[in-house]
């Protein structure tokens, strides 16, 4: 590749980005005038900040020698707020309590419902007629006897609180009466024990001392640790996309995109320009935002004494971080652009990338999650947890997990890339024309011009169709309590949610359901190679498993009454039928036959494989096992393209699901040295049962070598992938095919 034709195209994207006046004021003018009117803004919207005056209705408000005062002057007790100034902001309205009278039974909620309605009160507290009566025999009891036997004879009715608790005013209403309530309450136990000779100290013997441990600025760390890394991500996506939009879909539109083309620079070295031009400014824009954010930031928080200006070492982790991550979505804004037939068309692409990265970006806030190594592996959350945790100054605490983070966001980068590259590279993408839509032309496009295996617009929406029933079949199901639920459970699964959709789909879009099934006879020993390989690769799956299990460990509950339904049947057939060969011929219809056949017209051989794969792992309803099918989903795709049949697929998940079963079956008596397993596995308390290390070794050779059998099988590409092929042959040595 020749880097100076990357210079070249890089000086002239960035000067046709500079003419560009929306590109300017987005990068430039925006963050200057953004962060300064949101502090306005705030300042603004403070002044209608203020706590306005709560309207309280007192219904039979007691009065008696024995009680501390509740009411003093039309107000609560000053007493009983720790600030005076909260006492002004409750109005009461004293009404004496009302007795029910013959045949017309008084009830205080109803009244209160009426009086709220109409907007007169906050809430109401009600106090019953006898309440100060009951409370003065209670407290002589208490005096005069000293044992107790008395007092319970002695009766206080409650004390009501009628909030409106769908409304925002009465709920702080309620909460600023309680603490009053309350505080009267305990006020009223300190004179009982008073009165009764006890001292107050008997009740409460000490004191609950709250030391705070962290240290000066810690604090403060701890808010911009929340916030800094979220802006500089959103706004890192959107300085990429807006560039990318105008230099892909833009150029279009312009008709410069075709003379850009023809010039002596390789598609490689133009994917390479722009996308350091889009990095360019999507790190400018990140910069620029976070220092209006400081700048304005630091005017705002003079006014707020508990907070201050970011930790100092805190651009040196934003930059850092910023390079992998706008590499990132420069990438991926990249391939976006490239795809659009217009720049409107660009625009909309713009929404479900941010639904995309929003989750990954807002998942660090929530409480109690902290970076570990399952988190650490997380795209985009890693970074974020990351940079959290290096602000707040836990330096030693996250250095285990730079690497993992690193290599992630580098992996992710990458695959962008390297997709970026595929867009420029296919001329049907580039060129596309812009259409008008009809359902109808649509419809008879479909059914008219079949081909004989789907597309992959067809394959991606088979997948998706898949993913949306079993969503849904999942809340209209209900929970199996017993095996023969959990079997029926599976097998309607099976054949509703994944079978039903790829048959249907193949028959009315497809020409040959036997070239789109891969139902073709396969090599003659690969059926059987299949089996040994699902045989020798157990064991390391075994061992994934518990990797897995210890990365994102499963409820203890909810692994016990899974173990609890797989031992309880009495008949192994039936458990193997149901849960080994049902789902094995299901999702391989599905997955490795409709699916995997539209996706190979990407052009890619591993693109196909790894998609599918993805789907078939997200078909699955427990995220521990969607992440180990995923990666089997890859092995048995790999076999299906290279024997050209689904066969060997089938029987390679028959014997991998069958096998689970069998071992959760003799797991109870696998610990006893006379058993005939005990020299292949073994039985490990909080991890299940575990092969052998001597037996995984072994067996992840036994598997290396047979995969490389099935790798020397010629097999039959799709027109798109010869196309690539010949492609990759013209690349650089160094970019992946």
């Amino acid at each position: 590749m020749n880097w100076s034709n990357v210079k070249l195209i890089l000086m002239r994207e960035v000067r046709d980005q500079l003419r560009d006046r929306r590109t300017l004021f987005m990068i430039a003018v925006l963050p200057l005038l953004l962060y300064p009117l949101l502090g306005m803004s705030f300042f603004q919207v403070t002044q209608f900040m203020r706590e306005y005056p709560i309207r309280v209705l007192v219904i039979g408000s007691p009065v008696s020698a024995e009680l501390p005062p509740l009411v003093e002057q039309d107000r609560f007790a000053g007493n009983l707020f720790t600030d005076p100034s909260t006492a002004r902001l409750l109005q009461l309205s004293l009404q004496p309590s009302k007795a029910a009278e013959a045949g017309t039974p008084y009830d205080p909620l109803e009244q209160a419902r009426r009086d709220m309605q109409q907007g007169n009160y906050e809430v109401v507290v009600y106090f019953p007629p006898n309440f100060a009566a009951q409370f003065a025999r209670f407290h002589n009891s208490l005096l005069e006897d000293k044992s107790g036997e008395s007092r319970a004879d002695a009766q206080i009715p409650n004390v009501d609180i009628y909030p409106n608790l769908a409304k925002d005013a009465s709920r702080a209403a309620y909460r600023r009466v309680s603490e009053v309530l309350d505080r009267w309450r305990e006020e009223i136990g300190r004179q009982n024990l008073k009165d009764s000779k006890v001292s107050p100290a008997a009740a409460k013997p000490f004191e609950i001392a709250t030391l705070d441990v962290a240290e000066i600025g810690q604090h403060k760390a701890a808010l911009w640790s929340k916030v800094l890394p979220f802006v500089l991500l959103i706004w890192a996506l959107t300085g990429a996309f807006y560039p990318a939009i105008d230099l892909c879909a833009g150029e279009k539109e312009r008709g410069t995109l075709e003379t850009l083309l023809s010039s002596p620079a390789e598609r490689i070295e133009i994917v390479w320009g722009k996308l350091l031009t889009i990095m360019l400014f999507s790190m400018a824009t990140a910069i620029l935002n976070l220092l209006s954010l400081a700048i304005t930031g630091s005017f705002v928080l003079s006014q707020l004494p508990n907070l201050g200006p970011p930790p100092g070492l805190a651009i040196v982790w934003l930059l850092a971080a910023l390079v992998p991550v706008s590499a990132l979505f420069s990438a991926l804004c990249l391939a976006l652009a490239a795809f659009a037939r217009s720049t409107k068309e660009g625009q909309y692409y713009l929404m479900p990338l941010v639904l995309v990265t929003m989750p990954l970006t807002i998942l660090p806030m929530a409480p109690g999650v902290e970076l570990n190594l399952g988190n650490s592996l997380i795209p985009i959350t890693g970074v974020v947890l990351l940079l959290r945790a290096m602000l707040e100054g836990n330096y030693f605490k996250v250095l285990p997990y730079i690497p993992l983070v690193v290599a992630v966001t580098l992996a992710c980068c990458w695959l962008a890339i390297r997709w970026a590259t595929d867009q420029f590279n296919t001329e049907s993408v580039l060129f596309r024309e812009s259409e008008r839509w009809d359902i109808n032309l649509w419809i008879k496009h479909l059914l008219r011009d079949r081909e004989n295996t789907p597309s992959v617009s067809e394959a991606m929406f088979c997948g998706v169709l898949i993913l949306m029933i079993r969503f849904f079949m999942s809340f209209a199901l209900p929970m199996p309590h017993t095996f023969r639920d959990f079997a029926v459970l599976a097998v309607v699964t099976q054949l509703v949610v994944v079978a039903t959709p790829a048959l249907l789909m193949t028959i009315m879009l497809t020409r040959s359901p036997a070239q789109t099934l891969l139902l073709r006879r396969p090599p003659l020993i690969a059926p059987l190679a299949a089996v040994l390989l699902a045989v020798t690769l157990h064991p390391a799956i075994n061992v994934l498993q518990t990797v897995v299990n210890r990365v994102y460990p499963l409820s203890e509950q909810f692994a016990k009454e899974l173990d609890r339904l797989l031992i309880e049947p009495d008949s192994i057939w039936i458990m193997v039928l149901a849960l080994g060969v049902m789902p094995a011929i299901c999702e391989e219809l599905a997955f490795r036959g409709f699916i995997l056949s539209g996706l190979r017209h990407v052009g890619h051989k591993w693109t196909a494989i790894i998609l599918s794969s993805v789907f078939f792992g997200a078909a699955h309803a427990i995220f521990q096992q969607s992440i180990i099918a995923c990666l089997v989903g890859m092995v048995i795709g790999f076999l299906a393209i290279q024997s050209g049949s689904l066969l060997p697929g089938v029987l390679f998940h028959v014997v991998h699901n069958s096998m689970g079963l069998l071992i959760k079956q003799v797991a109870p008596t696998l610990g006893q040295e006379d058993h005939w397993l005990h020299w292949l596995m073994r039985n490990a308390s909080d991890e299940g049962q575990l092969y052998h290390w001597p037996v995984v070794l072994c067996g992840l050779a036994a598997s290396i070598a047979i995969l490389l059998w099935f790798q020397r099988l010629p097999y039959a590409r799709t027109p798109e992938e010869s196309l690539q092929e010949a492609i990759d042959q013209q690349s650089p040595q160094w970019l992946p095919s």
